[in-house]
C-alpha cells in the first residue's frame, strides 16, 4: 500500500484513533516521546552511535551501509512486533488496524525504512514529515496560545488534588500538573511517587492535554460555563520539572479560586497524607528545607518525627509552608481583583460544589 507523508496537524488528528510507532532508539524514546506512542526501535542505542560516528568521521556512504546491515536484521522481527501491538489495540478499538502512524527524529531514513517494510505487509502508513522535531516545535507553540483557565489555590493540606479529581468527575476540564510531574510540589512531594519525567516529556504531556480539550482563541471567547480548564496553583517548578514560562504566566494571570480552610483541619489532612511514610524519609525531607525553615524549627520538627508526634512536627512545617505561599500569593499584581476566596469548614471533596456555583 502507498505511504502518505503528513504534517504534524494531520498526524495528531489521526493519532486519536490510530497507533503511533516511534522508531527512534530506546534512549531517545525513554527521554521524551509523543504521549501514548509505542516504541519499535530500528536501531539500538549502540548501533545509533556507531552510525553517527561513521557519518562524522568516515562518510555518509559508510554510515548508510552500517544502517542497512542493522536494518536487514531488524526486518525479520519488526512486522511481528507491530502485529502484537495492533492485536492488543484492536481488542479495545477494532477500527484501529486501518493504518499506522510512524515517525523517527527527523522523518528520514529510519522512519522511511520501517514505513516501506510495513507497507509491504499491507499496512496503510502515515509518515510524519520532519519527525519528532516537528512535534516538539508544535509542542512549544501550544504554550504561546491563549487559554481560558481557572486556578485552584489554597494553603497546604486543603485537598486541592482531590478537589480537581472531583471536578473532573463532574464533567469539568481538568489538567493535573502534579500528576504529570509525579510530584506534589513541596520538599515532601516525591514521597510515594515514581521517578519524575524529564521536563521535555512533561511539556509533551501538557501540550497534548491542552490540545485534547480543543481550546482555541475562538472557543475561549464563547460564553460557555465549561470552557475553562482547571489547574492547581503551582510554582514554576514542580520538583525538578519546569512549567513552560509563557503558560505559567497565563496561570498567574488567570482567576484564582482560593480554598480557605482552618489550620487544624488542614493539619489533620497533612498528617493523613504523609504520616504513613517511614520516619527516616520524613527526616530527609525536613533536612532539604533546613536552612529556610530555620535551625531550631528544623531540629524540633525532626525530634517530633523521631518521637512519633507527627501532628507537632507537621504543625511546624505547615506554618512554614503557609508563610511561603502567603508571600507568593501577594506578589501577584492583580491578586485583589482576581482572587475569589471560598471558605470551607473542612478539607473534603464536597468543597468542589462551591467552585462551580
Amino acid at each position: 500500500m502507498p505511504i502518505e507523508k503528513i504534517d504534524i496537524t494531520d498526524f495528531l488528528e489521526k493519532s486519536r484513533s490510530l497507533p503511533v510507532l516511534d522508531v527512534r532508539s530506546p534512549s531517545e524514546y525513554a527521554h521524551a516521546r509523543i504521549p501514548d506512542a509505542f516504541s519499535i526501535p530500528i536501531f539500538t542505542d549502540e548501533q545509533r552511535i556507531i552510525i553517527g560516528t561513521a557519518y562524522i568521521k568516515e562518510s555518509r556512504e559508510i554510515a548508510v551501509n552500517h544502517g542497512l546491515n542493522y536494518f536487514s536484521e531488524r526486518m525479520k522481527v519488526i512486522p511481528g512486533e507491530v502485529f502484537k501491538i495492533l492485536e492488543e489495540i484492536s481488542k479495545q478499538t477494532p477500527e484501529s488496524n486501518k493504518g499506522i502512524l510512524v515517525h523517527c527524529w527527523r522523518g528520514g531514513m529510519r522512519s522511511e525504512a520501517v514505513a516501506w517494510l510495513l507497507s509491504l505487509y499491507g499496512y496503510k502508513i502515515y509518515l510524519l514529515q520532519s519527525g519528532y522535531k516537528a512535534f516538539r516545535k508544535w509542542v512549544l507553540q501550544q504554550f504561546e496560545k491563549p487559554y481560558s483557565l481557572k486556578i485552584l489555590g489554597g494553603f497546604t493540606g486543603a485537598g486541592k488534588t482531590q478537589i480537581l479529581k472531583e471536578l473532573k468527575s463532574k464533567g469539568e476540564k481538568v489538567i493535573d500538573l502534579e500528576g504529570m510531574a509525579n510530584h506534589r510540589g513541596s520538599a515532601f512531594g516525591a514521597l510515594g511517587q515514581s521517578a519524575q519525567p524529564f521536563t521535555e516529556m512533561f511539556e509533551n504531556q501538557l501540550a497534548i492535554a491542552l490540545w485534547k480539550y480543543g481550546q482555541t482563541e475562538e472557543t475561549n471567547n464563547l460564553a460557555s460555563k465549561n470552557a475553562a480548564i482547571w489547574l492547581e496553583d503551582e510554582s514554576i517548578h514542580i520538583g525538578s520539572v519546569g512549567i513552560p514560562k509563557p503558560f505559567w504566566q497565563q496561570m498567574r494571570n488567570s482567576p484564582l479560586y482560593f480554598l480557605e480552610i482552618p489550620f487544624e483541619e488542614r493539619l489533620k489532612n497533612v498528617v493523613i497524607d504523609y504520616g504513613e511514610f517511614p520516619k527516616e524519609k520524613l527526616v530527609e525531607c525536613i533536612l532539604k528545607i533546613q536552612k529556610r525553615l530555620g535551625g531550631l524549627d528544623a531540629k524540633n520538627a525532626i525530634n517530633f518525627v523521631e518521637n512519633g508526634d507527627l501532628e507537632a512536627a507537621f504543625s511546624i512545617l505547615l506554618k512554614y509552608y503557609d508563610k511561603m505561599y502567603h508571600s507568593s500569593l501577594h506578589k501577584r499584581d492583580n491578586i485583589q481583583t482576581n482572587m475569589r476566596v471560598v471558605k470551607c469548614e473542612k478539607a473534603e471533596i464536597k468543597n468542589a460544589e462551591a467552585l462551580t456555583i
